[in-house]
């Protein structure tokens, strides 16, 4: 086997794999973002529209007998 194909061969495949990863870390770096923008958005929120909103069908009727 050829030496110098050999270690392009393994060169690239290191080239790919640091790039794969620098790609995974800036996706992980904005599911870490939007995580904390929902959380934030949730614990500044009322909890009864959150309530209400999650569960539309509740307190829409009153059941009355006479």
């Amino acid at each position: 086997m050829d030496i110098a194909l050999m270690s392009m061969s393994l060169n690239q495949g290191k080239v790919q794999q640091r790039a794969s990863l620098l790609v995974m870390k800036i996706a992980m770096g904005n599911a870490k973002q939007q995580g904390e923008a929902v959380q934030e958005l949730i614990s500044s929120a009322n909890v009864k529209t959150l309530q209400q909103a999650a569960q539309s069908h509740l307190g829409g009727n009153i059941d009355l007998k006479l």
